[in-house]
């Protein structure tokens, strides 16, 4: 039963980070308006976002996976790490986060916020996006990775397709509703909170963690 609602825990944690992160305005913004000024139909709009939105992940996922397997490879040794390292790691990139946030520093990522003017070739814009998505991996949920490894692959596994499933699936539907109008919202505000979200999302985890046996 502890396992079990250690994996829940995992789940639960990886849905609320990859649903804020898809949120972010210009993981999806700028495709839409890319999509407009290029004359872009409906169906290649949603298809090239699927496939930058997939970059973006793909490189978080692969890092992950090697921070995953090194807490993996420290939980099976000590005790300590399961209980009280991983979930100190996320409590205090938490705390970073929300003095950021209350500093001012603004969002992080690079993602795709500017293309350069004049229409060039879909090939090229396809690819320079998702060059720039994939070299730019989502490092917040690289700390949670490796509290997802003290479950083991179960853990990692589970982490890696709700990250990829939610993320890709949340850009794809929000570039759609952009399509129809909705990028005329004040989304401004969301993405300069954006740390403190995260930041609500990985103390939560982090504490809930500690009355978990994981």
């Amino acid at each position: 039963m502890d396992e079990i609602g250690g994996l829940l825990q995992i789940l639960l944690g990886s849905l609320a980070l990859s649903a804020v992160h898809a949120l972010i305005p210009n993981h999806w913004i700028p495709l839409v308006a890319i999509s407009k000024t290029e004359s872009w139909t409906r169906r290649e709009t949603l298809w090239i976002t699927a496939v930058t939105a997939a970059a973006h992940t793909i490189s978080t996922i692969l890092i992950g996976i090697a921070v995953g397997f090194a807490g993996y490879k420290l939980s099976a040794s000590y005790e300590f790490i399961t209980r009280t390292v991983a979930p100190s790691i996320l409590v205090i990139l938490g705390i970073v986060y929300l003095i950021m946030e209350f500093r001012g520093s603004g969002h992080h990522h690079r993602h795709i916020e500017s293309v350069p003017a004049g229409r060039r070739s879909k090939t090229a814009i396809v690819t320079s996006l998702s060059l720039a998505m994939f070299f730019s991996p989502c490092l917040e949920l690289e700390a949670y990775y490796f509290t997802a490894g003290t479950l083991g692959w179960r853990g990692i596994t589970a982490v890696s397709l709700v990250y990829f499933f939610i993320t890709v699936t949340g850009i794809v539907l929000l570039v759609f509703i952009g399509r129809r109008g909705i990028d005329r919202l004040k989304w401004h505000s969301l993405e300069h909170h954006e740390k403190g979200l995260t930041a609500t999302v990985l103390i939560a985890v982090g504490i809930l963690a500690f009355f978990i046996d994981i």
